[in-house]
């Protein structure tokens, strides 16, 4: 069985050419979305911060150090790049206490561009999106090019896949899993096991993308689909749908799924449910490991589309792309149908 990470097929021909990707953090910038505007009072510190080159869980550590908190109590919507420059909110839990001046909590690398308060905590997941600025210098294709098909890539979408940043170092993640799955091998802690489980479900969710793929139904409605709506991944299943899913969906305003594994039913039917049934029997031990740790069927739509698109000429024919996700979904996923991703490491193996 093929531990890497699935490669599906590419929707609209493969990449242009090649271009250098993150030569430096202002290369990859990333706007958290909050979706929601926090209420200006309550016992959570809620503070927007600007981070360079520091990930997420290394600048919560800083700010709870900065004013004395457990790091418990410093809690944030999700993690981001570190190789970039990345906005997004962070909550402290200061329950009678005054909200702390900005430059308390700076640091190298790290800038506080507002403090307010809140009722609630900030959890994962919880924010609505990214909006995302990427440079990609000294492409090896023209304007020109990149312009058609950055227009087919907004309108028709790209396969909703997990990124490489899913399956770790080397993409050996859900080589770990099946140790793990074996009893070879112990996570040190809920987080690693977390990271595991989670590489699997996005192993068996490719795999089922690039099957549909490869069969040419990847954008055909078949009897038996879950559909969801892009923006917030609320599911239409079969029980709740009202006959005009095949419509709505041809109209761009559903989409269809493929299950995130677990235990139980597969929530799909007929045509749909043999086929995820039928991939799903070529991994029996990932499978059969998510479905021991207690993870339940779930579901995520197979095509992403970019909003808010923008494509800029930038001076020595550098392109700078700008564009908003849905929280959960990636950029290099976008970008991959663009160009081939030059970074500093691959670089480095090509000299």
């Amino acid at each position: 069985m093929e531990m890497d990470s699935i490669e599906p097929p590419y929707r609209h021909g493969g990449p242009l050419g090649g271009a250098r990707f993150k030569v430096q953090p202002e290369d990859f910038i990333v706007e958290e979305l909050l979706g929601f505007e926090p209420s200006g009072e309550g016992e959570h510190c809620l503070v927007w911060v600007e981070k360079r080159d520091l990930d997420s869980n290394a600048a919560g550590a800083r700010l709870a150090d900065a004013l004395g908190l457990r790091r418990r109590l410093v809690s944030h919507c999700g993690l981001k790049d570190r190789q970039a420059v990345t906005r997004q909110w962070f909550s402290l839990h200061m329950p009678g206490q005054p909200s702390p001046e900005p430059a308390a909590l700076e640091s190298e690398g790290l800038r506080v561009l507002q403090i307010t308060r809140n009722t609630r905590k900030l959890r994962r997941g919880i924010h609505f999106g990214n909006r995302f600025t990427i440079r990609l210098r000294e492409p090896s294709f023209d304007l020109a090019a990149a312009e058609q098909r950055w227009q087919k890539i907004v309108l028709d979408g790209v396969p909703n896949l997990f990124g490489s940043q899913r399956f770790g170092h080397e993409g050996r993640n859900v080589e770990k899993a099946l140790a793990m799955f074996r009893g070879e091998f112990t996570p040190g802690d809920r987080l690693l096991r977390g990271l595991l489980l989670s590489s699997v479900r996005s192993h068996l969710f490719n795999a089922v993308v690039a099957e549909r793929m490869e069969r040419g139904i990847w954008d055909h409605a078949l009897p038996g689909e879950v559909y969801g709506f892009p923006d917030n991944g609320t599911l239409l299943l079969i029980s709740n749908q009202r006959g005009d899913e095949p419509q709505r969906f041809a109209e761009g305003k559903v989409e269809l799924t493929a299950p995130l594994w677990g235990s139980g039913e597969l929530h799909s039917a007929d045509e749909v449910h043999a086929l995820e049934q039928e991939v799903a029997a070529r991994f029996p031990e990932l499978t059969a490991g998510l479905e021991a740790a207690g993870l339940r069927q779930e579901r995520r739509v197979m095509r992403l589309r970019p909003l808010n698109p923008a494509l800029i000429s930038l001076p020595d024919a550098d392109l700078q792309f700008s564009f908003d996700l849905p929280r959960g979904t990636y950029a290099t996923t976008v970008l991959r149908e663009l160009a081939e991703l030059l970074t500093v490491a691959a670089q480095s193996r090509d000299e």
